[in-house]
């Protein structure tokens, strides 16, 4: 067996990989699967912190994996670009996760914001270079120009920064799931939603035949979710139960199983790593970097998807 130490990950972000470590697809690849904690502890919301310069990009994702206790963490694909520029540890992306991330900017019931549109001036709460914070601009900008979206720093979990909302703090926030099933429950409206990719990030531990052993695991765990959505839906309600009560509460028949799209792992189209890469630069990222094939492993994401296709 071969020991992949890999940062924990969240149902929305990872269902694939958390079904292929509890069902034993791991194993049968000859990988020994560790977890180890990355979750950041700041939960505050700062309405003064307006923008993500001068943050850390490894508050969370990609933190243990910069100190040498993980080989490889999934987040969204925009914020691992971001975050492999900045590595100390020669970090790469090496192709797309098995999951595409459903997301919704969402008010309360007393909002008087309707549309995307209205939201022009108003304060939403988003988690600097992580996936929503990305999403919301996408939105947001086809909706109203560019400096009329006032975005500030909230939490990376989906409850604190829901919470946040709720007291009256930030006008919206956007949330993934089961957090906009929770806040429909509450009575809360969703304005625009969307789903994003997400990569794998691995550090130079990581050749392309255990990335590709990890894939084939990944694809089946794919296959069998798609065959039965509902069986799994109760992963996105387990993972918070215990510290959650609010969700502990929910049932999987409260979830719809179409915000659920989990897709085999993939290599990063090269046009759209090149959109991507022109669009963070648009709003003044990655300004460290020449080209976008500068931060993906070519060689590994190649041989790793061909091989593990067959």
């Amino acid at each position: 067996m071969k020991k992949l130490v890999l940062e924990t990950t969240a149902p929305f972000q990872g269902l694939p990989e958390l079904v292929a470590f509890e069902e034993g697809l791991f194993e049968k690849e000859g990988l020994a699967i560790e977890w180890v904690e990355r979750d950041s502890a700041d939960k505050s919301t700062r309405t003064d912190v307006t923008s993500p310069k001068g943050l850390d990009p490894f508050s969370s994702h990609g933190l243990m994996l910069e100190q040498g206790k993980a080989d490889m963490y999934n987040a969204c694909e925009w914020g691992n670009y971001c975050r492999v520029e900045q590595t100390r540890t020669g970090s790469r992306q090496v192709g797309r996760r098995g999951i595409v991330t459903y997301a919704a900017i969402v008010v309360r019931l007393d909002s008087d914001v309707y549309t995307a549109q209205q939201l022009a001036g108003r304060t939403v709460g988003v988690p600097f270079y992580f996936g929503t914070h990305y999403l919301a601009l996408h939105l947001l900008e086809g909706f109203m120009p560019r400096d009329q979206i006032k975005l500030c720093r909230t939490s990376n979990g989906s409850r604190p920064r829901f919470d946040s909302m709720m007291k009256g703090e930030i006008e919206a926030t956007t949330l993934t799931e089961p957090y906009v099933t929770l806040a429909e429950k509450k009575g809360c409206r969703l304005i625009c939603e969307a789903f994003y990719h997400g990569t794998e990030v691995a550090s130079d531990r990581v050749d392309a035949e255990t990335y590709a052993a990890f894939n084939r695991a990944v694809r089946e765990a794919v296959r069998r979710i798609n065959a039965n959505k509902r069986a799994y839906l109760r992963y996105f309600i387990d993972y918070h139960a215990k510290k959650d009560p609010e969700i502990a509460a929910l049932k999987p028949d409260d979830l719809r199983e179409s915000r659920i799209v989990a897709v085999d792992p993939a290599p990063i189209p090269l046009d759209e790593m090149q959109r991507t890469y022109a669009w963070l630069k648009s709003w003044g990222m990655l300004e460290e970097t020449a080209t976008p094939l500068a931060l993906v492993d070519l060689d590994v994401q190649r041989r790793a998807h061909a091989t593990a296709a067959q």
